[in-house]
């Protein structure tokens, strides 16, 4: 049985899944090392039912960490060998970027790292409740169009999930370029019951923040880079 009732209908998924054709040895890593990391029992295929993942058992009892489109993994990897004591699920349904974290966790021997290749809220779905207890969303796709910022990581579809698995007092992350999206993130995020614990702009980024190539290739195009840090309500 669950302990919630998850969206079941269709969803429209806007972002994209293939890129530029992957090298030899990038798809050698998704044939030899995906199965090892993918975390089962996420997509409707496998887990029809939709039932409830066991948390306690996903690492061992350790506590829980959700990065929620992790780009080429860079920031992924480093948490996950800074922090061996957690254990962290990474989502992103881009083929490439899955690719290239791949090549990272085989480089680096990570092993405390799970990844669901494909879209976060089916993996909201069967996340049990107030499970997670920390969440990343670095550089997530700006979608600039006003008539596409519904698609939006930061609207209540998505926050109201990510709500439902954090835990109280559970810390969510947001770093991004684009100031349309700051605004958006400081009007959506506290609706879905978070508080904004700090506010930076550059070099004001987490102790523990790993400068990704997103925002590399945004300061060089002269943008300026944005650190939101919220906590769930109790």
């Amino acid at each position: 049985m669950t302990d919630h009732q998850p969206v079941t209908e269709r969803r429209n998924f806007y972002g994209r899944v293939h890129g530029k054709t992957l090298r030899a040895s990038q798809k050698g890593y998704l044939a030899e090392d995906l199965g090892k990391v993918r975390l089962a029992g996420v997509t409707v295929e496998e887990n029809p039912s939709r039932a409830t993942l066991d948390g306690a058992a996903l690492f061992g009892g350790r506590p829980l960490w959700l990065e929620v489109g992790f780009g080429g993994g860079e920031h992924l990897v480093h948490m996950a060998a800074r922090y061996p004591e957690v254990g962290i699920i990474g989502c992103e349904p881009f083929v490439n970027g899955v690719a290239m974290l791949l090549g990272k966790i085989r480089a680096a021997g990570a092993e405390n790292l799970r990844i669901h290749p494909g879209d976060v809220r089916d993996l909201f779905d069967v996340l049990p409740t107030a499970s997670v207890a920390k969440c990343f969303l670095n550089y997530p796709d700006p979608w600039p169009k006003a008539r596409h910022h519904r698609r939006r990581f930061v609207t209540q579809g998505y926050l109201g999930a990510l709500a439902r698995v954090m835990a109280p007092g559970a810390e969510f992350r947001v770093a991004t370029d684009i100031p349309d999206y700051v605004r958006q993130t400081l009007e959506e995020v506290p609706q879905a019951g978070f508080d904004l614990v700090a506010q930076a702009g550059p070099g004001g980024a987490w102790e523990d923040w790993l400068s990704t190539r997103y925002e590399q290739k945004a300061l060089r195009e002269g943008r300026s880079p944005h650190y939101l840090t919220f906590r769930r309500k109790g």
